[in-house]
């Protein structure tokens, strides 16, 4: 039996990072799974969810939500993200994060840039975000079980999901100046990005946000995401990337 487990669990290889990270980076909201106290059950619940630059997944909770609660007593919890699509659900590919939740301290640095990458993300949320009852948690992963769909099971580590290089940092503090440039000067190559790179139909897309691995756009309640040819290695690398990747898509069309 025990050989058989083995040989289900696929080589963890570029491929299979790479989708865990669109799983991650596209999620809009997640199935969080959490320990109740008092009688150590599971209990589930569906949150908001975005990423921080690094690519841990954030969310934005009540403390008045019982999986807050659960949380702070005990931060060990998993999250589950990826959409089904038409026919079979299990089919479709999804991941489940392993991770301990930290509660970011309202009026820090960490604090600051969490909840503006969120609110780029869900600006729905800006509705509640203020309300001295809500928290943003950083829900740092350990480990991971993606599932690709039918005989795609991989085991992932944090390593393969977070950025930890100091580019982080630069990249934060460059982001939204960079992000409002772009949302405001070019929208066309904006929409370049995403017909040709991610093969989405529309003009009236957005960028949410950058990373060192690529980029996320939103369109209503549609998004995507579109990794660089390259992953940056510095943050002024961002310019030139988005020039050479709008010329590309400008030339093939």
């Amino acid at each position: 039996m025990d050989d058989r487990k083995k040989h289900v669990i696929r080589e963890t290889d570029a491929e299979a990072i790479r989708l865990a990270k669109t799983l991650i980076r596209s999620a809009r909201f997640g199935a969080l799974a959490v320990i109740e106290p008092g009688t150590g059950s599971p209990l589930a619940s569906r949150v908001g969810v975005a990423t921080d630059i690094d690519g841990t997944p954030l969310i934005l909770v009540s403390t008045l939500s019982a999986h807050t609660g659960a949380i702070l007593a005990d931060p060990r919890c998993s999250l589950l993200v990826g959409e089904p699509g038409k026919g079979d659900p299990l089919a479709h590919p999804r991941i489940t994060l392993i991770c301990r939740a930290v509660q970011l301290e309202r009026g820090s640095g960490a604090h600051a840039r969490a909840e503006r990458r969120y609110l780029n993300r869900n600006p729905k949320a800006k509705l509640y975000a203020g309300l001295g009852d809500f928290s943003i948690f950083r829900l740092d992963p350990e480990r991971a079980s993606l599932n690709g769909g039918f005989g795609k099971a991989y085991l992932l580590n944090r390593a393969d999901l977070v950025t930890t290089a100091p580019l982080v940092d630069e990249i934060a503090a460059a982001e939204q100046s960079a992000l409002d440039h772009m949302n405001a000067d070019h929208r066309d190559a904006i929409a370049i990005y995403a017909s040709h790179f991610a093969k989405a139909a529309g003009d009236d897309w957005v960028v949410t946000g950058f990373d060192a691995d690529g980029m996320d756009l939103a369109s209503g309640d549609d998004v995507c995401r579109i990794f660089f040819p390259e992953p940056l290695q510095a943050a002024r690398e961002l310019r030139h990337v988005l020039v050479d990747m709008a010329k590309t898509g400008r030339a093939a069309n």
